[in-house]
């Protein structure tokens, strides 16, 4: 796969008007009246969340494809990082986005600070265990059922989730996926897939938190001086097969600078879209 391989072009590339959206970033990388929880939020994690959230606005929409119109799930919203920016885009007459997370604190606060002023945005706490964010969850990631109906949404958005889970359940996540996504809907998902170039940091530039080594003959890679789910790397390979286990179709895999690469996000990029029009 090239570094950013176009396998099928997003249904509304022909609508795209790049000017509004450079227009649209910029304006809400400076906006201070935009809701941002206080810095000092460990939960806020790295980087700047106006500048971050705009950017990765714009790869929802140049990328995935995302429409104004769209009903929108973000799995693992946190403390609403990439819905504040999308209060900005999202029609509010005729969208609908829906958070979950299983940090009780995030949720609170996107419920106070974005529910409370934008009718059409939902968010919702569910207890899912996880041994660094939520390790007294009562729910397991392997029994985890999204509480929607199917066909429910048109966009799924999954940024930095499945670097945090194990193989068992990522299967059990894109199940869900593709059961809760209309036909056609897609999912942005952002990964680190561990290919000949990131295994053996072939350009000498790789980033240094993220030397990945593998410690089985699993498609785990994982950060020796970290806690294993703080950073988890997938065998090149791996996810494009759950994610065709699961009845999705790779619709665009763009590969990030974290490898020492060119690249215009730090992240690996992967859109894929449902299968198949039954359940």
């Amino acid at each position: 796969m090239t570094q950013a391989a176009l396998l099928q072009p997003p249904a509304t590339a022909r609508l795209l008007d790049e000017d509004r959206v450079r227009w649209l970033i910029e304006s809400i990388r400076g906006n201070r009246f935009l809701p941002q929880p206080d810095s000092s939020d460990a939960f806020v994690g790295d980087g700047d969340f106006r500048t971050i959230g705009a950017e990765f606005l714009g790869y929802f929409i140049r990328l995935g494809g995302l429409r104004e119109d769209s009903r929108v799930l973000d799995i693992g919203c946190g403390i609403g990082r990439m819905a504040v920016p999308l209060t900005q885009y999202l029609d509010p007459q005729t969208s609908r986005y829906d958070g979950i997370d299983p940090v009780e604190s995030g949720i609170g606060w996107c419920q106070r600070m974005i529910a409370a002023v934008y009718p059409n945005f939902a968010f919702q706490r569910l207890d899912i265990a996880h041994d660094l964010y939520n390790p007294g969850g009562k729910i397991s990631g392997k029994a985890l059922a999204l509480p929607f109906p199917d066909h429910h949404f048109d966009f799924v958005i999954m940024t930095s989730v499945v670097t945090h889970l194990p193989p068992a359940e990522i299967l059990v996540y894109l199940a869900e996926v593709r059961r809760i996504l209309s036909p056609g809907g897609r999912l942005f998902m952002t990964a680190f897939v561990v290919d000949r170039v990131a295994a053996t940091n072939e350009h000498g530039r790789r980033d240094p938190r993220l030397a990945f080594r593998r410690y089985s003959g699993g498609p785990c890679w994982f950060v020796p001086s970290q806690p294993p789910l703080a950073a988890i790397g997938f065998e090149d390979g791996f996810l494009d097969k759950a994610l065709e286990r699961a009845g999705l179709s790779v619709a665009l895999k763009s590969l990030g600078h974290w490898r020492g690469t060119n690249a215009g996000h730090h992240q690996d990029v992967i859109v894929a879209k449902r299968r198949g029009n039954g359940r």
